[in-house]
């Protein structure tokens, strides 16, 4: 996962396989400024999941403002 920081935006990216669809990604803002992320295509045997988690410095990210895209090439961009 590629990542870009200034010091009001934060922005991961990452290109994943086209059998992963929107509907099987999730992000989910934790507790202790954290984003847990998990592309899961629950079809498939083989290189089907991944997962990261990404933690930032208290304070230093404003988890109310987190956006997530997939694009039609399969890059997973998340903006924090």
């Amino acid at each position: 996962m590629a990542t870009q920081s200034s010091s009001t935006l934060h922005t991961f990216s990452v290109i994943l396989p086209r059998t992963i669809l929107p509907e099987m990604i999730t992000v989910s803002a934790k507790k202790g400024d954290r984003l847990d992320v998990v592309a899961d295509a629950w079809h498939m045997e083989h290189d089907c999941h991944y997962g990261w988690e990404i933690s930032f410095a208290p304070g230093d990210a404003d988890m109310s403002t987190v956006r997530a895209r997939l694009n039609q090439d399969g890059e997973l961009t998340i903006e924090v």
